[in-house]
């Protein structure tokens, strides 16, 4: 299969995006974008939607995040990272997978209505993912573009695959909030390096390859372009995963907490890494490519 996004080579190159990102404009069911919704959202490559859900279910999930995080079996798993300098949680994948809460919550139609309509197709869970940045302790994570990796190491074709998020804390400008650089995902930033071997038992912790440059952020960011997903607790994020995309550290006394599922067509299934000797954990990539059905009730 050709490569369309070639990176981790001798120098790094920014290149024009191949693929689309708004694949279908069909409103899929109640909770689909609108059209203005839409432009925003292929325009900037993210739409930020406020009060998504409730602060009763809001404190349902949270509740549940608790139960996983005291469940001492499950710390024993990859699926569980700590902080790079201590043992508190940093991050737990496939929450659906060890949650009913959250296996329903990955197929709410205020969520999949959307997912599905932006990428045109029936799609599956590439991986999910909680992300805790404690207060006064989470560490930052550099500027990158999720679809690198997960072209580059993973083997996703096509950047046909987007990144759901819900904020189960606010997110103010002070606990670390995830910045985006407006309008990036129209670039691809073909990264310098060579990946190592088993790259991601580091890059969880502290992403060092696919990492772009600050010549290449400096260019894609000009125009006042940089901004922040900040909100009350609720609020529902979407970005297209070739998004720049990167978060401070949480200066704050507030703990901030988000709960992601990193959807992909299936229509985009994983082939062999463009850039990796070998893939990466099945838990970062995973292989279950039956289609999500919305929950009704």
């Amino acid at each position: 299969m050709k490569d369309l996004y070639p990176s981790r080579a001798k120098e790094e190159k920014i290149i024009k995006r191949v693929d689309k990102t708004v694949y279908s404009k069909e409103k899929i069911g109640n909770y689909s974008l609108d059209e203005k919704e839409l432009e925003v959202y292929e325009k900037n490559g993210f739409i930020i939607i406020p009060e998504a859900f409730s602060a009763k279910e809001i404190k349902k999930f949270r509740q549940e995040l608790k139960q996983l995080e005291l469940n001492e079996k499950l710390w024993k798993k990859e699926e569980f990272i700590s902080e790079p300098n201590d043992n508190k949680l940093r991050t737990i994948f496939n929450q659906h997978l060890f949650s009913k809460i959250y296996k329903k919550l990955s197929k709410d139609p205020r969520i999949l209505d959307k997912v599905m309509q932006i990428l045109g197709s029936d799609v599956y869970i590439h991986h999910g993912r909680i992300n805790v940045k404690r207060a006064y302790q989470g560490k930052s994570f550099p500027w990158h573009s999720d679809f690198e990796t997960w072209h580059s190491e993973d083997g996703l074709p096509n950047c046909r695959c987007l990144s759901a998020w819900i904020m189960l804390t606010d997110n103010t400008q002070f606990n670390g909030p995830l910045y985006l650089i407006k309008e990036s995902h129209k670039k691809f930033v073909s990264c310098k390096g060579t990946t190592p071997k088993d790259n991601y038992k580091k890059s969880l912790k502290k992403q060092e390859y696919g990492v772009p440059s600050i010549d290449a952020i400096k260019q894609l960011s000009k125009n006042d372009k940089l901004v922040s997903a900040i909100g009350k607790a609720g609020t529902l994020v979407l970005h297209d995963g070739n998004i720049l995309h990167g978060s401070a550290d949480n200066i704050s006394p507030e703990d901030r907490t988000n709960i992601f599922f990193v959807y992909n067509s299936v229509k985009n299934t994983p082939v062999k890494p463009f850039a990796s000797k070998s893939p990466r954990a099945d838990f970062l990539c995973l292989k279950d490519f039956k289609p999500l059905k919305v929950n009704k009730d």
